[in-house]
Formats: structure tokens, sequence, C-alpha cells
């Protein structure tokens, strides 16, 4: 049985699956080539790391993939936002996807180097806006993903009105882990999905084993919205960070990195990341999806997705 209803541009994987970009340092060369090597698409989050980082990821990736893609995920809510961009173009990624704003720029960019752009949205009229600017794809990215959140409303209320507005591929995000998830979402319209939690969990994973520990040992109760300087809500695990930050709090910056091009300065949210990168999990912010608490054990990426594509194909 083919699975290659996912094609964007010149990529056509195995298996319609994506693996989110998640930052600080969480999906790096380690999870985003493991992914590709299975079938899927996967993504180094360009977001927290220095230039020289990115470019070393990013050929990291390529030297390890045998049959697959890689892109890069890039944030326009950040000030460094042009030039990733321009050393993911220079490298060469297969993609590039940017979430947190739209930047007509870089659709031109996109262009003109021969590269799919692909962007996240949480609504029809702005998929409409990206297909119009020249993206390539959209991902539609619901309430219940982990991070931060563009919307109050469900995936499944908003990817039918997505697919009915745009003719370029729609990707469903958020709250996706099973291959009944993907099928239903590929009933609705979808040309695949899009997932970030689920491949926290895995062997490959970048980040640090206390961090994946927190997605195994969440329950259902244990994840809260909380308002990040970035001025969007984000889906975090509980812990002592969420406890410091709840009700507005403000906790000392020792340093500002200037990251934000918009920040409330109320503490940085770029900081509280990479602590938890560097395996404090009680002092930082741990992003994840609303529904971690469904993960149970740290698995195999080449395991996870045919688990899924297993329980795709009893569906269909």
């Amino acid at each position: 049985m083919s699975f290659s209803q996912l094609k964007i541009g010149h990529m056509v994987p195995k298996v319609p699956i994506i693996q989110g970009g998640m930052g600080v340092g969480i999906s790096l060369s380690g999870l985003a080539s493991a992914v590709a090597n299975a079938g899927g698409i996967g993504i180094i989050s360009g977001t927290g790391i220095s230039f020289d980082e990115l470019r070393y990821h990013i050929r990291k990736a390529k030297e390890s993939i045998q049959d697959g893609y890689i892109g890069v995920n890039v944030l326009f809510a950040m000030n460094d936002f042009a030039k990733k961009m321009k050393v993911a173009i220079e490298e060469k990624v297969d993609f590039i996807i940017s979430g947190a704003g739209i930047s007509r720029d870089m659709y031109s960019w996109g262009k003109e180097a021969g590269i799919p752009v692909i962007s996240i949205v949480s609504s029809a009229r702005l998929a409409k806006i990206s297909e119009r600017l020249g993206a390539s794809a959209v991902v539609v990215e619901g309430h219940e993903a982990g991070g931060h959140l563009g919307t109050e409303r469900p995936l499944f209320d908003i990817l039918p009105e997505v697919v009915k507005a745009v003719k370029i591929p729609v990707i469903a995000a958020g709250g996706i882990m099973t291959g009944e998830d993907l099928a239903r979402a590929i009933r609705m319209g979808a040309s695949g999905v899009q997932m970030g939690t689920r491949f926290v969990a895995s062997n490959e994973c970048d980040a640090p084993l206390a961090f994946k520990e927190k997605y195994v040992q969440a329950k259902k109760k244990d994840t809260i919205l909380v308002k990040t300087t970035v001025g969007l809500e984000g889906r975090a695990i509980k812990n002592h960070f969420t406890e410091l930050i709840s009700d507005d709090k403000k906790v000392k910056i020792k340093k500002c990195m200037d990251c934000l091009k918009n920040c409330s300065y109320r503490f940085c949210t770029l900081d509280s990341l990479i602590t938890t990168m560097n395996g404090d999990c009680e002092n930082g912010l741990v992003f994840a999806g609303a529904r971690v608490d469904e993960i149970n054990e740290i698995l195999p990426v080449k395991t996870i997705i045919h688990n899924i594509m297993n329980e795709y194909k009893a569906c269909i």
C-alpha cells in the first residue's frame, strides 16, 4: 500500500508525516534525520541556536540521511529570522517552515532559491494569505498543540475550513498522536500531518533525558496554558517555573538577549527554554501538546512511525 499522499514541491515522502520543529534544541539533526530516514520529513528548529550551530546541524543531518528530506523551522517573531533563513537557503535545505507571523519576503527568497516555503497558520484567512504570497503548503495548527498557540479552536474544527480555502497541500497539526488521527485528517482533506510531542519521547530526539521523562510521566492534569513574553499563550507541563510566572508574575531577567521583535520582558522565554535544554526541567518551560499524557514510553523514531502507519492501515 502506498502512503505518498503528501507532495510538496520536489518532496514525496514515504509516509505523510512531518516532524514538528521544536526549540530550543529539542529538534536538531538527531531527531530530524531519524524521521527522514524512517520515511517522514524532518525539521531542525533554528530557534535559540547560533548561525554556526544551525549550519552544523543542517550539514550533519544531510550526512546522516540515506533517502529523505530535511527542512528548517524559523520563527518570524525572532530578530534573527532573516539571517536564519539565509543560512538555510545557503545550505540548500529541502524546505523552510515558518510560524509566529508572516513575512512577504520569505516567500520571494524561497522562490528565488527554488526552496519551498511552508507557513504555520491557525485560520482559513491566514492560509489564503499565505497561498497568495507564495506558500507551497500550509500547516494548520489547532489549540491542542504544544508551545505557542495561535488559536483557541480545536484542529478538527479549523481543518475543513482551511482545506476548502486553499488549493495548496494542507498539513494537520496539534494533538496528532495516532494512526487514527492521521486517518481522520486525511479523510477531512489534509495531505498529511505534523507531529511534535510524540517525537520528543524518542531515542533520537535531541532533548535531554530529563525532558523526555517529563513527557512520559505527565498526567492529563499536568499541562497548563501560560502567557509568554511573545504575547501568546503556550502549552507547557506544570513545574516550578510555571508557578513562578503564574498570574502574570515577573521573573528577573539575568541578561537580555534581545531575541524577540516584541517582548513583554516579564521573564525571558528563550532563557527558560535553554534551561530545560540543559536538563533542568523544573526551572524552565517544558512545552508539550495537550495529549502528552498518552505517551507511556520512549521509543525509536522508526518504531513510532511504524506503529502510527499500522494504526492508520487498520482504520482504512
